[in-house]
């Protein structure tokens, strides 16, 4: 359903139905791993997954008003799965990492260029601009110190 879902573990799906002559709500708490690529490298990562929902199903027509989504029910079977497939596809994040860089991905570093981490800059100083840096290190002959 989503290309940018290669895999998933089987997921636990455990929870409670209250059920009422109008609705069935059901309390669920899903459980398992999808396997995504790495935003960066593009490496498969394995992405855990524990969501908590509650899902309610009208057994009749009614107008129920409620600030919660519903479903209605089709038949006389409630059908889980579509919903469940809808919630995982809502988990995906919109970028996933992995957390070591190891070879199997894109390269870390090349001529001229290499990925650093945020705080690895900040300790940095251009050396096009050391020069610069010295610059503000002399005496200003005009203060009074």
């Amino acid at each position: 359903m989503d290309p940018d879902i290669r895999g998933a573990s089987p997921m636990h799906v455990t929870g409670r139905a209250d059920i009422d002559s109008a609705k069935v709500t059901f309390h669920l708490n899903i459980k398992g791993h999808l396997i995504l690529p790495c935003s960066r490298t593009l490496v498969d990562v394995n992405y855990p997954i524990n969501v908590e929902t509650t899902e309610t199903f009208l057994l009749k027509g009614l107008d129920y008003e409620t600030e919660e989504e519903v479903h209605q029910v089709n038949g006389d079977v409630i059908d889980l799965n579509p919903i469940l497939h809808e919630i995982l596809l809502l988990e995906v994040p919109m970028q996933v990492f992995c957390e070591d860089s190891s070879e199997e991905g894109a390269p870390q570093s090349g001529k001229d260029w290499e990925v650093i981490q945020e705080q690895d800059k900040q300790d940095k100083v251009d050396p096009r601009l050391a020069g610069l840096a010295q610059f503000f290190d002399q005496n200003d002959p005009s203060s009074d110190s």
